[in-house]
């Protein structure tokens, strides 16, 4: 029997002081009012910083704030302290899944397929050969990526890159179709193939809503693959959320090479709810409406507290 949320107090965190605030905002609508369809006492609280207040009662807080201070361990951190229940993963999955470079070396350790990579710092070069990707390593949503395909191109990416912080993630380009899965649980969704009408997939074409002169991206759902290529895209998405040990849920983002190979990119631990986001798109596909999964990430984000105090 499903969780019934009639009466019940809950607060919904968005916004954030990240380069994500506006996409977290907007997240954050369609969860209220999901919510109170299903008959939630709900209250919006937009997170400016760690003084963010909610309502006494609260039963659980609906974590929608994407990338730094929602998605990187403060805000779950803060959550603990104050004794209330909360979306979504932990401090640890959190903090990990949210590091590119610490993401990456577990990829390694764990077998998960991904690019060959170097870790800069300030002020070194890189010695892979390009083509290649600059990284700011815990950045969501595209922020602070740079596709390097010429040495012209290589100092200004550089400069622009080191204002996010004193380390970059640099890896080797692969081109290929960019796919998505969701994993909800331990439950893979179908795959979505996201094609950009210009440049890649970065902040302006995920996000039109926020930028009406983007070009914006198609999305396939279920994405155009054989079922055994998509079978091994699924599982590839779940080997990836299990090695960073997470529990709740996540959208893992991956490359398919012309020959059928995938590389895993990255895992976003609290992944879009917007009207343009895919993960709920993923969830549609299968019947799950978008209410419904909100209910399901408040279900299982209460039972991994339960089991993993």
């Amino acid at each position: 029997m499903s969780l019934d949320l009639t009466g019940m107090p809950v607060a919904v965190l968005m916004g954030g002081p990240g380069s994500e605030r506006k996409v977290s905002l907007k997240s954050g609508e369609g969860v209220v009012e999901a919510l109170r369809s299903l008959g939630a006492k709900v209250t919006p609280v937009d997170v400016v910083g760690a003084d963010f207040v909610v309502p006494s009662d609260t039963r659980v807080a609906f974590n929608a704030v994407h990338g730094t201070f929602g998605e990187d361990g403060q805000i779950q951190r803060i959550l603990e302290a104050r004794g209330i229940a909360y979306t979504g993963e932990g401090v640890r999955g959190s903090e990990l899944a949210i590091d590119k470079i610490a993401t990456k070396r577990r990829f390694e350790e764990r077998g998960v397929p991904t690019a060959k990579s170097e870790i800069l710092r300030k002020g070194a070069r890189p010695t892979l050969p390009l083509p290649i990707v600059i990284k700011a390593p815990k950045e969501g949503s595209s922020v602070g990526v740079y596709i390097i395909k010429s040495p012209a191109e290589l100092e200004p990416a550089l400069a622009e890159a080191w204002r996010f912080g004193d380390e970059l993630l640099v890896e080797e380009f692969i081109a290929g179709k960019e796919l998505t899965v969701g994993i909800v649980g331990d439950i893979a969704l179908p795959v979505i193939e996201i094609r950009a009408r210009k440049d890649f997939y970065n902040f302006d074409n995920k996000y039109p809503f926020l930028n009406p002169n983007a070009a914006g991206a198609d999305h396939f759902c279920p994405a155009p693959l054989s079922p055994a290529v998509s079978d091994l895209v699924r599982q590839t998405g779940l080997a990836a959320h299990r090695a960073l040990d997470l529990a709740v849920y996540s959208r893992v983002d991956i490359l398919l090479t012309d020959a059928d190979r995938p590389y895993v990119l990255e895992v976003n631990t609290i992944p879009g709810m917007t009207p343009a986001s895919l993960l709920p798109e993923a969830a549609a596909a299968v019947g799950i409406s978008y209410a419904a999964l909100c209910l399901r990430i408040i279900e299982l984000s209460l039972a991994t507290r339960r089991s993993n105090p």
